[in-house]
């Protein structure tokens, strides 16, 4: 029985070191085609080492290009940011000012479409 339990322990090892080394393989081709700076070349031996010769591939792109990896991800990281920040800034500013959004209340009550209840929630709520 627990000869059992150790090859079931012992699969388990494995299965984790592989899932692992599966997630660091496709973390170096990410990286590989995303990288802006490598020639066409470049990215295609390092795709036929990375290929070809999976494991050792990963290892020796983490060993040569491991610190360049962390910068670039740093950058796309605070280049999304500023781009969200911006959006952010352009959306909040086109919203309307109260006086914009009390005429445009205004407008829908004297068509009819509103009553003069909802027109009073809208006029508070543009105030507040």
């Amino acid at each position: 029985m627990s000869n059992d339990f150790g090859e079931v322990l012992l699969w388990s090892f494995w299965f984790f070191i592989w899932i692992a080394a599966l997630m660091v393989w496709f973390r170096c081709l990410w990286d590989l085609f995303s990288d802006r700076s490598l020639s066409g070349w470049a990215k295609a031996g390092w795709a036929i080492l990375l290929i070809f010769v999976p494991w050792l591939g990963a290892l020796i792109y983490l060993i040569a290009r491991g610190r360049s990896m962390n910068e670039r991800q740093m950058s796309a990281v605070a280049r999304q940011q500023a781009e969200q920040e911006k959006y952010i800034q352009q959306v909040a500013s086109s919203s309307k000012s109260p006086a914009e959004q009390i005429a445009s209340a205004k407008e829908l009550l004297d068509a009819g479409t509103i009553t003069q209840e909802e027109y009073e929630s809208l006029k508070t709520k543009a105030l507040a």
